[in-house]
């Protein structure tokens, strides 16, 4: 019975390790027997491991060679059944090497690590978020889940691509969304804005089920979706619509705004919008103290965030609370 269960744990292992098991077994057993067969030309058991191994890799180094008719028997029978092994483990090797490296450019190969922010769709906005943050945060670990892409879009080493829907519970296991940090879900760019909104707020809620502590971000294209998208569980909404008319908007009033406006979003070229806590030692104070008190460290306050309300540019006597939250401009 104990044979048997050793049989079945045998052949439960990786052909890869099967494989090792079996030629080093081998090595082991013809240099012990090189070893007995002439003591005198292999001294050690060493000597003899030593000639198995190059012997059996078809190296042949020619400095331990076997000198009787019994020790040249054993040299024949290693190099052809040692021979064999080995270069069946160096073939299965490369091919297993191969295979995974197909499988993770192909979308097949799952995610283990945590930590990582998921990002649902692709587009050219998913394209420009990584090329920025790549700069930015050279260490995120980031994991694209798409089922139209047929291979990686990216050649970043920390961007990992998994195929399929996201509303299936077995493709966010393969992007291991469970030890996930944060997620982006964009609309889906092949379906009309309606369609797009209600498949967005799906794969909110599959997300949700399976790690209900994930920051989610979604971006809604319909102001009708938006309270859908956060009794869903948003932690927050993009309207894209709405930002895209906001600029257009003012740039009809003021021309050549949307250049000023995409310069203080443009986080590369020195602009970084930030959320930030009120400091213990501006509590009770009036936004304009607060925010003479920042400027001297070369930061700009432009709104207070209370709750689920936004005050920007208050009256210099706005008093700040502790629960509040500043909305700054950062060099």
């Amino acid at each position: 019975m104990k044979s048997w269960n050793l049989l079945i744990s045998y052949l439960r292992l990786p052909v890869l390790i099967r494989i090792l098991l079996v030629g080093s077994t081998m090595i082991l057993l013809f240099g012990t027997v090189i070893h007995f067969v002439e003591p005198k030309t292999f001294h050690n058991l060493f000597d003899g491991i030593w000639w198995a191994i190059v012997t059996a890799a078809t190296i042949g180094y020619g400095d331990i060679v076997p000198e009787t008719t019994a020790g040249k028997v054993v040299a024949i029978l290693l190099i052809l059944l040692g021979t064999g092994f080995v270069s069946t483990y160096f073939v299965t090797l490369s091919a297993s090497a191969v295979a995974k490296e197909n499988a993770f450019v192909h979308g097949h190969l799952p995610y283990a690590k945590k930590g990582h922010t998921i990002i649902i769709g692709w587009n050219e906005r998913v394209r420009e978020v990584l090329n920025q943050f790549t700069k930015l945060a050279p260490s995120t670990q980031y994991v694209i889940i798409d089922a139209t892409l047929n291979e990686l879009p990216v050649s970043m080493k920390n961007v990992h691509f998994v195929k399929g829907n996201a509303t299936y519970d077995a493709v966010l296991h393969k992007a291991n969304v469970a030890g996930a940090k944060t997620v982006l879900i964009t609309a889906d760019q092949h379906k009309n804005e309606t369609e797009a909104d209600m498949n967005s707020i799906l794969t909110l809620l599959a997300i949700k089920g399976l790690n209900p502590h994930i920051y989610a971000i979604i971006e809604i294209l319909t102001a009708q979706q938006v309270n859908n998208a956060k009794r869903a569980g948003a932690d927050e909404v993009i309207q894209t619509n709405l930002l895209s008319s906001f600029t257009m908007i003012n740039s009809i009033q003021s021309p050549g705004i949307s250049q000023t406006i995409e310069e203080l979003l443009h986080q590369q070229k020195g602009s970084n919008l930030q959320l930030i806590d009120v400091p213990d030692e501006m509590v009770g104070n009036t936004f304009s103290q607060s925010s003479q008190v920042l400027l001297r460290e070369q930061i700009l306050l432009i709104g207070i965030i209370r709750g689920e309300a936004s005050y920007m540019n208050p009256s210099p006597h706005f008093i700040i609370e502790k629960s509040d939250r500043l909305f700054v401009l950062k060099p």
